[in-house]
């Protein structure tokens, strides 16, 4: 979508919204129409019971010129510092327009005295929320199709389009997670799933190298290996880095978890709904659309992205379950459940991780459990993690961008419901609390005086109904919230 910000409305054909918070007198802000326009529009607004909650609209027609004009009175609410309401606003804009035959959208600011910041969020929300994916849809009637092209944003501020700079890399790294997490797994597969990363962020200045099978198998990453040996497609460690901060600081870390199909392997899945495991590598493509969004705003700090990518299926050379392998740092693991598998990528990766960057910071993002989409639905996404100053960083972030985060326990008589008999560890532990010995299984690969956590987003980052800033699909969770933790806390 075209976003363009101007100090007074454009002319010709356009949609008009005008933001009305709880507090405004509504003559005065429809002001600028004629005297049968404003009383149409406070009538319709009336009839539809429009009371300005945040994102709530009324739709009218009103005679401007010689055409009618598609007028929308867009609530603001009673609160103006409540967090993404300018977000919510756009995005509601966007859902109503999408596909009514409206090209371009005009929200007039003007006399609200709004901020570039809040300007620059109204455009983000909308450009998020008009994002579809409709590549393979051949026979998509008229009226499906949407025409929302262009939204103008008239009295913005001064600073809109600096603050929008930044808002648009961001939005570039929301669509390329949800573009990676949409694609069917034959489409998207380890290799494809580097080779969609390295197109996409060509230019920007990401250094990005893959690790082959060979490669991992010379390096003991036999854990992740196991999974990946009943598929055809072979695994990768993609490797992303971002080398914006002072040269030689430690870099913080991102893992995530690039399951590109699940099917259990050995301990299959039931059929139903098996489809959805296209996305269980949601914690890499939210990884790789933050590694995007950081270097796409030229961030002040060093950011490592690593996606360990596997396929999990069943065949004759597909690990069993009671089979034992050696990880890379050297532990050995009990397979009781192949479908616990993230887990077992995770580990490796968490090791190659720390072994070759040696990082203070290391976080990593999984779709781990199903015991966490039980606990949290899909509001919250778990959050584990060894540091309370850590955890404080990421739930701030969270709170500010939309991606929120709930912090769950990790403690000793957890850890022992994974000691395996004739290992170190199994990979899995009793059904209850299985979020917290998932994570406990990771925290046992994590370095002395690495400050960890373990993002649990299972829940969050698909969603069968519509949001405020994404159709049905795929949500983009995680891209936001780790651009944010990387701007509060390691920059400047």
């Amino acid at each position: 979508m075209k976003v363009r910000f101007s100090a007074e409305r454009p002319s010709g054909s356009f949609a008009l919204a005008l933001p009305i918070s709880g507090e405004d007198m509504l003559t005065e802000r429809l002001g600028s129409l004629d005297e049968a326009g404003r009383t149409l529009a406070a009538r319709a607004a009336e009839a539809q019971r429009f009371e300005r909650e945040a994102g709530a609209i009324a739709e009218s027609f009103i005679v401007d010129g010689d055409s009618a004009r598609r007028l929308l009175l867009v609530g603001l609410g009673g609160k103006r510092d409540e967090e993404a309401l300018f977000e919510r606003v756009g995005g509601a804009l966007a859902a109503h327009l999408l596909t009514s035959g409206e090209k371009t959208l005009v929200v007039d600011l003007s006399g609200i005295e709004a901020s570039g910041e809040e300007a620059a969020k109204i455009a983000f929300g909308a450009a998020a929320r008009s994002w579809r994916y409709d590549i393979y849809r051949t026979k998509l009637s008229a009226k499906a199709k949407p025409t929302l092209e262009e939204i103008v944003i008239v009295g913005g501020g001064a600073d809109a389009e600096e603050k929008w700079a930044d808002k648009s890399a961001l939005l570039e790294g929301i669509f390329l997670t949800r573009e990676l997490v949409t694609e069917p797994a034959n489409i998207i597969y380890p290799e494809s799933f580097v080779e969609r990363c390295r197109k996409s962020m060509e230019g920007l200045g990401v250094e990005i190298e893959a690790l082959d099978e060979q490669q991992m198998a010379e390096l003991g990453m036999n854990a992740l290996l196991g999974v990946s040996l009943g598929s055809a497609k072979p695994p990768r460690l993609l490797v992303m880095r971002w080398n914006g901060g002072e040269p030689g600081k430690k870099p913080v870390v991102f893992v995530g978890k690039g399951v590109t199909f699940d099917t259990g392997g050995i301990s299959i899945k039931p059929a139903a709904g098996m489809e959805a495991m296209k996305w269980d590598m949601g914690g890499a493509g939210a990884v790789a659309g933050a590694m995007k969004a950081i270097a796409g705003r030229k961030a002040k700090a060093n950011v490592i992205g690593i996606c360990g990518l596997v396929e999990n299926m069943p065949d004759g050379k597909a690990q069993r379950p009671g089979d034992v392998v050696t990880s890379m740092s050297g532990q050995t693991i009990e397979v009781i459940n192949t479908d616990a598998e993230g887990r077992l990528v995770l580990c490796d990766a968490m090791t190659w991780a720390q072994k070759t960057y040696k990082p203070d910071v290391l976080v990593d993002l999984a779709t781990l459990t199903g015991a966490m989409l039980i606990a949290l639905g899909h509001e919250f996404a778990g959050m584990f993690t060894n540091d309370d100053g850590l955890a404080v960083q990421l739930a701030d972030a969270g709170l500010k961008t939309g991606d929120k985060l709930w912090r769950q326990p990790l403690g000793a008589a957890y850890d022992k419901l994974i000691d395996s008999p004739i290992a170190d560890i199994k990979n899995v532990g009793p059904r209850e609390a299985g979020s917290i010995t998932a994570a406990q299984f990771l925290q046992r690969f994590v370095d002395d005086g690495v400050k960890w956590a373990h993002l649990d987003i299972a829940g969050t980052v698909w969603s069968g109904k519509a949001g405020s800033l994404y159709d049905k699909g795929a949500t983009g969770f995680g891209v936001a919230l780790l651009d944010r933790f990387i701007a509060a806390n390691h920059e400047g």
